[in-house]
């Protein structure tokens, strides 16, 4: 077989970025710095806020990053910001959710507000303010229209009246954009968005809630905030009034999108700690690492964390290049992605045994409050069963999209191809349901046909294109019975949330499979690692075969289709990007331990603690 000519080595400007702010933070293992495991794991069992770690983020301008270049702030592109993300969250969730909660605050002012209102909040969150976001109620959860808090016209503005709960930084934060209803009939039109500024409340107007006792982030800010006659200037609407629903569903689209990089941090850490102790630990005479089934553990593991950052890469720039169809992708994304870091983490928590629950004695008790903390990402902006139900709202356009091959031709390209440019970010582009279905999902027939000509030519493995043209299979038969499905007025049946998630499955082959095609040719070879990813396309048949695992689970696999050699194959690539301090990715992505030479585990043994 022909190998592809990569290009000269060359970075990837996102995680360079990312990795030079992942290097200001420090090194993880020193024990001065907030983010020390172990100073971080005492907080938390103490339920106390992160502080100082959080400041140690403001004084590096993260905040500047949350709000869009047009508003005069340093977001130029999403897929930046999430990289940034992801490196905070590797180090510990609880802060990474406690900061980025400013941004989810404030989106609803980006995507609706005027030029106005976004200047002046963007100037406020650059300088640090803390936003929250005010759309849950107590009696009500994630039905939003049901809620009862209500924003009613004086003179001058708006009387708030009622209470929101639970809300991240409802207590700690300046401002509060607050979903209000607005019409007594309430429905889709009868809510609008307030952004109230808690320093021009009138003093007992409002009073911030008790912090609940949860089971993960133990020390995040989630409480509630009530209102009872506090007055807001009518600038404080956000858009018109009745416009609140439609501009929470479009802004859902972007942090749903954003939450996959907590779960890509989450699985790196969590991956980290197992590989370290895998290859520390001897059992029978061996170190753990080389033992069959612990072995395969931990490159399953590999193979599900690369397939999740070739999906979330596609995801990140498609909210520029494919914004019509953020309802689809943003709803895949944040079901499968933290749905995927859960299963990876309670995996990597069997290979760890009896050390998963150890509190203190093993890594600074980091795994047991990783595993507890990433619970609640599949929870916020919309949980597991609300991302289904909205992709099982447009099956008969996926399906339509499909059958008829239709894509976003040079959107996906752009979405894919890593050197491509990107426009600028466009929310008036946001739509609450997708017309021409998904370009992604919809590419995979003609990415086969392209992967055979590679093959016939050489460039790329017969064994490749088999798992590819087993999932196609899968894929065609998915949207035939997507097409078939009959939605029901009242109930939505369970084995169309078995479907939904099928097609988020067979969604992230085909990102996947876009990732490799686009790139093979011009992909940073920075490493040793990342050139050995590549080649012969080892990454994308190891992901394509774990997705096709979970798409037959239960099944006896076909001859040749169980990911066995090529999975064997990850093995020394993930030990290289371990010791290198790099992150587990596709591409070079160097940490502040990358700096030192010193494994990026979780400084549980002296040798890895800087001083």
């Amino acid at each position: 077989m022909t190998e592809p000519q990569l290009a000269p080595p060359r970075r990837y400007a996102p995680y360079d970025r990312a990795g030079g702010f992942d290097r200001a933070l420090g090194h993880p293992a020193r024990r001065d710095l907030p983010f020390f495991a172990a100073r971080l794991r005492e907080l938390d069992a103490a339920e106390a806020f992160p502080a100082e770690a959080v400041r140690r983020l403001d004084a590096l301008d993260l905040p500047a990053h949350y709000v869009p270049a047009r508003h005069g702030g340093a977001l130029h592109s999403y897929e930046d910001l999430l990289q940034l993300v992801r490196v905070v969250a590797r180090r510990d969730l609880t802060v990474a959710i406690a900061h980025t909660k400013t941004y989810l605050g404030a989106v609803s002012t980006w995507v609706g507000g005027s030029a106005d209102q976004a200047a002046e909040l963007g100037a406020r969150v650059a300088s640090g303010a803390v936003v929250s976001w005010g759309l849950t109620e107590r009696a009500h959860g994630s039905d939003l229209l049901s809620g009862e808090l209500t924003a009613t016209p004086v003179d001058g503005g708006y009387r708030l009246d009622g209470e929101k709960w639970l809300i991240n930084n409802a207590t700690r934060s300046d401002l509060v954009c607050v979903l209000a209803r607005t019409s007594p009939a309430g429905g889709t039109r009868g809510y609008s968005l307030l952004l109230a500024d808690k320093s021009q409340l009138e003093e007992g107007s409002y009073t911030c809630l008790p912090a609940a006792r949860t089971h993960g982030i133990r020390g995040a800010d989630i409480s509630g905030i009530a209102f009872d006659g506090a007055v807001v200037p009518a600038s404080a609407l956000i858009g018109e009034e009745g416009e609140g629903i439609e501009t929470v569903l479009r802004s859902l689209q972007i942090t749903r999108t954003i939450c996959a990089a907590l779960s890509l941090g989450a699985g790196d850490r969590a991956l980290r700690i197992a590989t370290e102790f895998g290859l520390e630990h001897r059992l029978y005479g061996k170190r753990l690492i080389d033992l069959p089934q612990a072995h395969r553990a931990l490159t399953e593991a590999y193979a599900d964390l690369l397939a999740m950052e070739a999906v979330t890469l596609v995801a990140s720039r498609g909210v520029h290049t494919l914004t019509e169809e953020m309802s689809v992708s943003s709803a895949a994304v944040k079901y499968l992605v933290p749905t995927t870091a859960d299963e990876l983490i309670s995996a990597m928590g069997q290979f760890l045994g009896a050390r998963s629950f150890l509190s203190e004695e093993f890594a600074h008790g980091l795994f047991p409050k990783l595993e507890r903390d990433h619970r609640i990402v599949g929870i916020f902006d919309g949980n597991t069963l609300v991302n289904l139900n909205a992709l099982i709202n447009q099956f008969a356009a996926l399906a339509r999209g499909y059958r008829a091959g239709r894509t976003d031709t040079e959107g996906l390209a752009a979405a894919a191809a890593l050197d491509a440019d990107i426009p600028a970010f466009d929310p008036a582009r946001l739509v609450l349901t997708s017309r021409t279905g998904n370009s992604v999902a919809a590419s995979l027939p003609r990415s086969l046909v392209e992967l055979r000509e590679l093959t016939a030519a050489g460039e790329a493995p017969e064994s490749l294109l088999a798992v590819a043209e087993h999932l196609l299979r899968i894929s065609d038969t998915t949207h035939e019975q997507m097409a078939a499905h009959r939605p029901s007025p009242r109930e939505v049946p369970a084995a169309a949330f078995d479907l939904a998630h099928r097609y988020t499955l067979c969604s992230a082959a085909a990102a996947c499979v876009q990732v490799w095609l686009r790139n093979r040719n011009t992909v940073t070879a920075g490493t040793t690692a990342t050139a050995g990813l590549w080649r012969d396309g080892l990454w994308l048949e190891a992901c394509l075969s774990r997705l096709a695992e979970r798409l037959t689970s239960g099944t006896l696999p076909e001859d040749g289709t169980d990911g066995s050699a090529v999975l064997d194959r990850l093995m020394p690539l993930l030990v290289d990007q371990y010791e290198s301090g790099e992150m587990f990715s596709l591409l070079p992505f160097p940490l502040a331990e990358s700096e030192t030479g010193t494994a990026t585990g979780p400084a549980g043994s002296p040798a890895q603690e800087a001083s």
